[in-house]
């Protein structure tokens, strides 16, 4: 048994270091909205967002779950593992989790949770499609779900939503609420802003939406919880680091790309140049000419 602590005829006052005068320091976490969180669930939201920058670069290849093999995912062994060490986090599917990624990943997973439908049928008629326990099983970092305000299925999308927050909040895992586009609803900052802030008022952690060129920054003002961007349909790169950087810009705390990314000329270059753009405040110029000098290196995979 080790000896309990009590003072002896031997013990001197300069013997050990209490700094009294130096108050305990409380401190709040770096993401908005995150500070009634436990531990563990900020833990992982640290996976996900970089402390030094508050931002993320997730990469997202998890369309497979409703459109099957798309075009720059037909071999995620082959066009995705050469990106993952330049991702924050994966944003994927446990079946691609467990068949390709490798367990010595050490980085953030953002596991898909929500499916059902292909894009042969209605999309907002998903279903819960992970259980918490196999999520936890699978150490990620936080699991993502589609909510589809305005669409047919709207309610059971969010009751989906709101279940694997409660299930989230018993085993410290965060939910990232993936907001789609209603077919009835315009994509522009008034829809962005009603479907956020739903999510965030019924327990999202951190919420995905898209990008709106005129009144970006009333959507993530008005949503408690970080915002990252999803990047949408393929764009011009150039184009693609412009949208990064006015989302950040206008509070987003990071972006979720993937068709950008993979299916660029050169993805390795692209994912770095967005990184720049993110974490490092670069310009869009300059993270285009980062890019078009890395695309020139030779790809190793």
């Amino acid at each position: 048994m080790p000896e309990a602590d009590a003072p002896t005829k031997n013990d001197k006052k300069s013997d050990k270091e209490f700094y009294v005068d130096v108050p305990q320091e409380s401190r709040s976490f770096f993401l908005k909205g995150s500070n009634a969180h436990d531990w563990g669930m900020n833990n992982r939201l640290a996976r996900i967002f970089n402390p030094q920058s508050g931002k993320t670069v997730m990469l997202a290849f998890d369309h497979g779950y409703f459109q099957g093999p798309t075009t720059g995912l037909e071999r995620v062994d082959i066009t995705i593992l050469p990106l993952c060490p330049y991702a924050d986090a994966l944003m994927l599917t446990r079946g691609i989790l467990r068949s390709v990624i490798p367990p010595a990943f050490t980085n953030a997973v953002v596991m898909r949770a929500s499916g059902g439908p292909s894009i042969l049928k209605e999309l907002s008629n998903e279903q819960i499609a992970c259980s918490m326990e196999d999520a936890v099983r699978m150490n990620v970092s936080a699991v993502a779900v589609q909510v589809f305000i305005g669409g047919e299925f709207e309610t059971q999308s969010v009751a989906n939503m709101t279940r694997l927050v409660d299930q989230g909040n018993r085993h410290g895992i965060p939910v990232l609420a993936v907001t789609a586009v209603g077919k009835d609803m315009a994509r522009d900052a008034k829809y962005m802003r009603l479907a956020s802030r739903i999510c965030a008022e019924l327990g999202a952690a951190f919420v995905k939406t898209y990008y709106v060129p005129e009144g970006f920054e009333t959507v993530t003002a008005s949503c408690p919880v970080p915002i990252v961007i999803a990047g949408g349909k393929k764009l011009p790169e150039l184009e693609a680091l412009r949208m990064a950087r006015d989302a950040v810009a206008q509070g987003a705390a990071g972006v979720d790309m993937g068709r950008n990314i993979f299916q660029a000329e050169a993805p390795v270059a692209m994912i770095q140049a967005v990184r720049k753009v993110v974490h490092e405040n670069m310009s869009p110029e300059h993270a285009f000419d980062f890019y078009q000098s890395a695309k020139k290196q030779p790809r190793k995979r």
